[in-house]
């Protein structure tokens, strides 16, 4: 089928919109979140947020609006946790992410998938409008604060010194983290989510060695992978989500290949 026709028909484009708009968010964070080592907290986030979203459909609340306030909270547990050095951050991580799921999946035990993995095309007009407003939310703090979660990323001690409040802009990144995936919930699932914070940063990472190229890669690479992944879902009758991440797997395959290559 053409690709032209695929963008005449409206839920082609809402999840055009939504879906660029929120792979840009969730690779721009996840280079910071992949140096500091804080990629299981976007896994964690996104059951947590499954688990939220479930028990909002179950008690008539609107998904967004409730579970929105819950993985903020998470984020901060969370993120808590991976600096407290008394804690396995890890295995804290997991059991949280585990239990989460397990509440999501009892609650809703049926159409169970749609959380799962991911409806991007069901989402209305109204979904897309929202999912826009805090995606240029996400997008224009972290360009506002991009020196500061620079030097956050790289060096906490030094900057802690210079006196910039680390704990601070932490909890920012933390909070613009649990936006995205709870915005990201809707369109990949909670199986999913976290590839699209993953993969476009390590596929970043083998091309480029500045902190600036790598973010610049990463949200191109997040945004092409997408409309790869939304035209491939649509020649081939496969999932959308699983497409998207086929097509980020793929090209950071072909990054692996290239950096061993150039080593060459």
């Amino acid at each position: 089928m053409s690709l032209t026709l695929m963008l005449t028909y409206p839920f082609m484009q809402r999840a055009l919109i939504a879906g660029t708009l929120v792979s840009l968010c969730a690779a721009l964070l996840g280079v910071p979140l992949v140096l500091k080592r804080y990629s299981m907290i976007g896994d964690g986030l996104s059951h947590v947020s499954f688990g939220a979203l479930a028990i909002a459909v179950a008690l008539g609340f609107t998904p967004l609006y409730f579970s929105i306030p819950v993985v903020i909270l998470a984020a901060f547990f969370l993120l808590r946790l991976a600096t407290n050095p008394r804690w396995n951050s890890d295995a804290a991580i997991a059991v949280m992410s585990a239990s989460a799921l397990a509440v999501g999946i009892i609650v809703i035990s049926t159409d169970v998938d749609n959380y799962m993995f991911g409806s991007v095309l069901a989402m209305t007009w109204a979904d897309v409008a929202l999912s826009a407003v805090l995606s240029l939310a996400v997008l224009a703090l972290f360009v506002l604060f991009y020196h500061k979660l620079f030097a956050v990323t790289f060096d906490e001690s030094f900057s802690r010194a210079t006196g910039l409040r680390v704990d601070w802009y932490n909890t920012l990144l933390a909070i613009l983290t649990a936006l995205t995936i709870v915005l990201g919930m809707r369109m990949m699932g909670a199986m999913l989510i976290s590839s699209l914070v993953i993969f476009p940063a390590l596929t970043a990472m083998r091309l480029f060695k500045s902190f600036r190229g790598v973010v610049v890669c990463a949200a191109v690479t997040s945004v092409c992978c997408f409309c790869a992944g939304l035209m491939a879902s649509w020649t081939l009758s496969t999932p959308v989500g699983a497409s998207v991440v086929a097509a980020n797997l793929a090209l950071f395959l072909l990054s692996c290949a290239a950096g061993w290559l150039r080593r060459r």
